[in-house]
């Protein structure tokens, strides 16, 4: 971590490099307003927070007109002296705004620095810092939504609220390690309901990480089935325009096509494959081969079916089976579906939203994690308390020793207790300007 522990000025684009309207450029350490200030024609030193000006090369040549924010010490991201630099988004300018800050003296970022920085700075705890790169990873407005409630500190203070429970009941059992054998003031009971309390809170904080990753990281959904079952008819009905060829000629998909997709605000991969049959044609059975392939991988399997055929769906827990051609056959036994009218297809849509969201529990009034790592910490802590209700009848130190190692596991979930190495796998897994 001696790469992120420095207080030497940094840099970075915020923004993709890639031509727009207008492009973030971020700085943050000790002094880099001032080490900035000479080559603005705008006076960063008042109190005003948004500046206009000009930005000029070493040379005095104007590279860009410009909005500059300034943040003073123990304000903006990092709670160091900072500062945003609003330019236009053409990439040789950026790219020459880039290089004068190096030349100045500055260290371009690494991944995750400024985040770290505001935790460093006690700016965000380690959950909300999570939360930072999780509202970045998010695909669907409901996972960037879950991750902005854990942004405002919900865990920290599920966290505080747990440490101060069981700091409580350490307090009083110390009283009596404090007394000898034969002084001890009153008997201490062991307070059962309150460790069940607090350790049933946590699991059940524990137990969102399955459903909240799913709304973060989606899932992948295969359309699978015989040639011409209507297998690019779904996949163009999902997605509301014609992204697969559709054709009555058996084999027309020879190999996959993929997109992202949202349904009922799940994000999802969604795939149309090569129809599934018998073929000595060596490139269609190549995008058999693949199929099966993906099939294997897959979280759902949407299985299409024509029903006039004789075809019927593979057993297995993630296969949905659906038929097509609504329009021309009727209701059929089952999920149907027209491509043609579109009857049918919000219940195919539910279906899969109903499949992928099967067995993950949703706990009203519990703060949702999407992080393996928070899931770990909350386990150790819970299991920590229950080896301590387990250990009653060994003594007021072995207690004791199982109530502080809960509390140091809710420490090491919030960042007041993390080794180094931890530190960096974590903000090295965020991206460039974070």
């Amino acid at each position: 971590m001696a790469h992120y522990a420095t207080q030497e000025p940094i840099y970075a684009l915020a923004t993709p490099f890639y031509p727009s309207a207008i492009a973030v450029i971020r700085a943050s350490g000790d002094g880099c307003i001032s080490m900035f200030q000479p080559f603005f024609s705008g006076n960063l030193r008042k109190t005003a927070s948004s500046v206009h000006g000009y930005i000029s090369g070493e040379d005095g040549h104007r590279i860009d007109e410009v909005v500059v924010l300034k943040y003073e010490k123990g304000h903006g991201y990092t709670s160091e002296e900072a500062f945003e630099i609003m330019c236009h988004g053409s990439l040789p300018v950026i790219r020459s705004i880039l290089l004068l800050l190096e030349s100045i003296g500055m260290r371009e970022a690494l991944k995750g620095e400024f985040t770290y920085r505001a935790f460093m700075h006690g700016r965000m705890d380690l959950t909300e810092a999570e939360a930072v790169e999780e509202i970045v990873r998010s695909k669907t407005a409901k996972g960037s939504e879950k991750a902005l409630e854990r942004l405002s500190g919900s865990i920290l203070a599920e966290a505080d609220n747990a440490k101060n429970r069981i700091l409580d009941i350490l307090a009083s059992l110390e009283v009596q390690l404090d007394y000898g054998e034969d002084e001890i003031p009153e008997d201490w009971i062991f307070p059962s309901g309150e460790i069940e309390a607090i350790r049933s809170r946590l699991l059940a904080i524990a137990s969102t990480f399955r459903s909240s990753r799913l709304w973060t990281e989606g899932a992948v959904v295969v359309i699978a089935g015989r040639t011409n079952a209507g297998k690019s008819s779904l996949y163009n009905a999902i997605l509301k325009e014609n992204r697969a060829i559709v054709s009555p000629v058996e084999g027309t998909t020879r190999d996959y096509i993929e997109t992202d997709a949202a349904i009922a605000g799940i994000p999802v991969r969604l795939f149309d494959t090569a129809g599934l049959r018998a073929t000595d044609e060596s490139v269609e059975a190549e995008g058999i081969r693949r199929t099966e392939a993906l099939m294997e991988k897959a979280d759902l399997i949407v299985y299409v079916m024509d029903p006039s055929s004789d075809d019927s769906a593979p057993s297995g827990k993630n296969i949905l089976p659906v038929y097509s051609r609504l329009d021309l056959t009727g209701k059929h036994e089952g999920l149907s579906f027209s491509s043609i009218t579109g009857e049918g297809l919000d219940s195919v849509l539910e279906a899969i939203a109903a499949h992928l969201t099967d067995g993950l529990e949703v706990l009203e009034g519990v703060p949702q994690i999407d992080s393996e790592r928070q899931m770990r910490k909350l386990k150790e802590a819970a299991s920590a308390l229950f080896d301590a209700e387990k250990s009653q009848s060994f003594g007021y130190d072995v207690i004791a020793m199982y109530l502080q190692s809960a509390l140091t596991s809710l420490g090491e979930l919030t960042g007041e207790v993390t080794g180094e190495d931890v530190l960096e796998r974590l903000f090295s897994s965020f991206c460039l300007g974070k």
